[in-house]
This record gives structure tokens, sequence and C-alpha cells, in this order.
């Protein structure tokens, strides 16, 4: 049961960091494109 537990919650925190990458790579994304149509006007 003990293993069953730490193995979810490890789970857990690996999808968490991976969405975490994901928002912060768009956020980047985001930002980069804003920066261009600045340039652009």
């Amino acid at each position: 049961m003990r293993t069953a537990i730490i193995a979810t919650l490890m789970g857990l925190m690996t999808l968490g960091t991976a969405a975490c990458n994901t928002v912060e790579g768009a956020g980047e994304d985001l930002q980069s494109a804003s920066n261009e149509v600045e340039e652009e006007i």
C-alpha cells in the first residue's frame, strides 16, 4: 500500500513539473511574439 502511494505522489510531482515547464514555454512564446509586433509598429 505504501509503495502505491509513493508511486502515485511521484507521478503527480512529475506531471506538475511538466505542466510548469509547458506554461513557462508558452509565456516565453507570447512575450517573443509581442516583442516582434512592437518592433513592427
